[in-house]
């Protein structure tokens, strides 16, 4: 096929798309970048945990892409990528609603992240910090806190000695913002 025909038949196939999305062809495609899958159950446990559901999707996103049966090469597992050892812990202080205990259950797997966002969140009192701590573990980050190398004020972390953690939380954030900008707009908050 001649590069004009392609161009022709790509222009078409845009038009089409731009057109089935009512002709809003960038929220249509955002919609797609930044789902919310899963919405009866994250809405639910967003409650619980009284989180924004946004935070739970920028989690989700950043961790697994939306795929439950994710495994990390660190061995974390599920949605949001919780290792055994601390679904197990949350799981004893926070069972899942339907007795369960199956690291790569949906439900399970987001009731266990969002205990333990909200734990962390009420313990270390800011987003980064939670952040943080989710991705690199509280002993860690407690103690990235006492050191003056990175934190100023023992509340909040001005460097995140690992790079991981620090593009992790970077992009958890980013995602945030843009969940929170899209249905927030939309009045789907």
């Amino acid at each position: 096929m001649k590069k004009g025909r392609i161009a022709l038949v790509l222009f078409v196939a845009v038009v089409l798309v731009w057109a089935a999305a009512g002709g809003d062809l960038v929220g249509w495609v955002m919609h797609r970048l930044y789902p919310r899958p899963y919405r009866e159950m994250v809405r639910g446990e967003a409650a619980e945990f009284s989180l924004d559901e946004n935070l739970l999707y920028a989690v989700m996103k950043a961790e697994s892409g939306f795929d439950e049966r994710a495994e990390s090469r660190a061995g974390a597992c599920g949605l949001m990528q919780l290792t055994p050892a601390t679904f197990q812990w949350i799981a004893e202080q926070y069972p899942p609603e339907n007795g369960g205990g199956d690291i790569f259950d949906p439900r399970d797997n987001v009731h266990c992240s969002g205990a333990l966002l909200r734990k962390l969140l009420d313990y270390y009192g800011t987003l980064e910090v939670a952040l943080a701590a989710y991705n690199a573990g509280m002993g860690n980050v407690s103690g990235w806190l006492e050191e003056e190398d990175y934190s100023a004020d023992g509340r909040n972390l001005h460097t995140i000695p690992y790079p991981e953690t620090d593009s992790y939380v970077k992009k958890v954030k980013r995602y945030y913002e843009t969940y929170r900008g899209l249905y927030e707009r939309e009045g789907e908050g």
